[in-house]
């Protein structure tokens, strides 16, 4: 299966990401791509609570997500549209990080609020509290598609490891991971958590990634990567905006897994 990650720098106006986005995935589309995966909050990257505020929309009326929708059945692709920012009815104000996997048809046919947030001192210039704007999630997701399970993902979440052993022990093959990722833990941690995540399930990571200097104060890592079920990187998409064309051979899951078979070695224990 062809598989296309979409790499790009989103900025403040959901507008011109839309724009962005909407042309690489149609490039992607036109280069035969049959699954296509876009970063982690495709539609904003802002540190204003009060922009967001302004410019966001709930699901039911958002923009970007019905621009997507249209353009998964005009170009008959799977379509992860890695995240959006979208409003809620929660009385504290606070978004969610809502992930969404769209048929060729055009149908939302699942999403996924991200469930652990990024509340982190990486050092005293860099400090995120993601759960002042964002609430969490509360429900693991495993989506059925014609060519296997799908496990979602959003950016903290891998350094979870229990969240992926559950949607592989649910069935998932292919695990996406989309991410907004900072330059410094995306330097020490980025590759070497999607590998690990690929290795002790056997299955496919995609992690589609925002890259760049995002704002005056945010960058992202990019370097978007497909790891295969026994560990390997397929792709690594650098640091720049672009387009990463992958075929995914599926039946490497089956193979990786009969090597060595610890999705079925999981054993209780006490303690400590």
């Amino acid at each position: 299966m062809k598989t296309a990650l979409i790499q790009f720098t989103a900025g403040e106006d959901p507008a011109t990401n839309l724009e962005t986005v909407r042309h690489m995935v149609r490039d992607a589309a036109r280069s035969g791509a049959a699954f296509v995966l876009t970063p982690e909050v495709s539609n904003i990257l802002s540190n204003s609570r009060r922009h967001q505020q302004a410019v966001l929309h709930h699901e039911s009326d958002d923009p970007f997500l019905a621009a997507m929708q249209e353009d998964a059945g005009a170009l008959g692709i799977w379509l992860l549209v890695g995240s959006l920012a979208i409003k809620t009815d929660d009385e504290d104000g606070r978004f969610a990080n809502r992930s969404f996997l769209i048929s060729p048809e055009g149908q939302i046919v699942a999403r996924y609020d991200k469930i652990h947030m990024f509340d982190v001192e990486i050092d005293e210039t860099e400090t995120y509290r993601e759960s002042a704007a964002y609430r969490p999630g509360t429900q693991a997701v495993v989506a059925n598609t014609p060519f296997g399970k799908i496990g979602l993902t959003i950016c903290y979440d891998m350094r979870f490891p229990h969240l992926f052993r559950k949607l592989a022990k649910a069935g998932a093959t292919i695990i996406t991971a989309p991410a907004a990722f900072s330059p410094v833990t995306g330097k020490a941690h980025w590759e070497s958590l999607l590998r690990a995540r690929a290795i002790e399930n056997g299955v496919f990571i995609l992690a589609p990634a925002q890259c760049g200097q995002n704002g005056p104060t945010r960058a992202t890592h990019g370097h978007s990567l497909v790891v295969s079920p026994w560990g390997e990187v397929l792709a690594d998409g650098g640091d720049t905006p672009g387009i990463t064309m992958v075929d995914l051979d599926l039946a490497d899951v089956g193979r990786s897994r009969r090597r060595v078979p610890s999705l079925d070695h999981d054993r209780e224990f006490e303690g400590p």
